[in-house]
This record gives C-alpha cells, structure tokens and sequence, in this order.
C-alpha cells in the first residue's frame, strides 16, 4: 500500500518513513504542501498521513482543496496542537481520523490500516481473490489455506495485485508501489519477470494473473468456461 507522509519534521519523516516501510507500506515523502497538493493531482496513493503546521499551504488548507475537488484519499491527520477545537477543525475539513503527537507507531499503523480496509469495504485486515488471500497482520500470503511461498519482491507485485484484485493494473502503477524502487535492476522489465513467476506458482489454482494487452495486468478468479 502506497502512503503520503506530509511531514516538515525531516527527522521525525525519516523514522516514520523507516518505520512503515518495515511493515510493507511503499512510502513517499512531502515536506511541503504546495508540493504535496500538486503531486496529488497526478498521482495516486492509498492513503495520507498528514501533519497541520506545513510551509507552502498549511495542512488543513491543504485537506479542504483535496476534498473540494473530491479527492476521497483516506487522511490521518498529525499534529502537537491537540485541543478540542483543533480535532473538530480537521476533522470538519474531510480529515478521517486525527492522532496527537507525541504517538507510538504501532497505534499509527493500526489506524492507517483501518482507514484504508474503510475506503474499500473491508472489515478485517485481510484481502482476498478467490482462495488467495493476503493478511495485513502477518503479511503472508495463502493459497487454498496453505503458506504461499514467494520471495520479498513478488510478495509486493502480488500484494499489489490482490489488492486491485479485479481491476487492470499497469506496470508502471506497481512499479510505483514498490519499496527501493531506484534499484538498477527494478524497471518495467523487472515487472513483467516477477508477474511471470508469479503465474507459475499460481498455476492450477483457481486465482490467474490475466494480461490485457495495452492495459496491464488483472489478478481474477479462474472461471468454469476457462481451462
């Protein structure tokens, strides 16, 4: 999952960074609002972490234009101003959830991932295509109920998948979603080698990896009418 750390506090973004990262998110970091604000209007991203006090457009500014032009992105609100009128404030701007520092990160964690199982209608911290299913607590991966072995990297590319599960995926998205993403060896090409072995380990279960030509990708249940 694909986090917008809007942080001014670069020691503080560098360890939430760090920290969300060990835990399978792929997140990029903003230390301005303005920059934020514009990245947002030509990228996507499955949620927001987001401090009030930023250079550039404060954060609560920067919520209400994101909500006025009905960018629905999940948003967790961060800030040392922790008063009453502050959380109504923000949360009255189309904030989802609000989180006072000083905060431990394992309760920012839960709190993300809540948001973002809310946005797509999940109720638990798992996600599922057929008998394939993801669990957001292990971060494993299985298959007919047994352990799927995949290695760090195509854990990603199929978590990616089973999250869109149902929807084209592009290459580029993934290659976006993905954590040391600046590594030589990972490209577009990179991608397509991961996707292939991922078909391979999926091979005669009731999941497939569908290529649509010019599109992307599309993790699906295998069908009765399919061989």
């Amino acid at each position: 999952m694909r986090i917008l750390l809007i942080e001014d506090e670069p020691d503080l973004a560098l360890w939430l960074t760090r920290s969300l990262q060990k835990k399978g998110f792929t997140v990029e970091w903003s230390n301005d609002g303005m920059v934020a604000y514009h990245r947002l209007r030509i990228e996507e991203f499955d949620a927001l972490v987001l401090d009030l006090g930023l250079p550039g457009m404060d954060g609560r500014a920067l919520l209400a234009r994101l909500r006025s032009e009905d960018n629905r992105t999940p948003v967790l609100i961060l800030t040392a101003r922790d008063s009453l009128q502050e959380r109504v404030g923000a949360l009255e701007c189309g904030a989802d959830d609000f989180l006072p520092k000083p905060f431990r990160i394992e309760e920012l964690m839960a709190r993300v991932n809540a948001l973002i199982r809310r946005s797509r209608g999940k109720e638990k911290p798992r996600m599922a295509c057929a008998s394939l299913a993801y669990d957001l607590s292990t971060q494993r991966f299985t298959l007919d109920g047994a352990l799927l072995s995949v290695s760090p990297r195509e854990a990603e590319v199929l978590r990616i998948l089973v999250q869109r599960s149902g929807e084209p995926v592009n290459k580029q998205f993934i290659l976006d979603r993905l954590n040391d993403k600046d590594e030589d060896e990972i490209n577009i090409e990179a991608i397509e080698v991961l996707v292939h072995r991922l078909r391979k380990k999926l091979q005669d279960s009731d999941v497939h990896i569908v290529t649509l030509r010019g599109v992307g990708y599309c993790l699906e249940p295998v069908t009765d009418e399919e061989p």
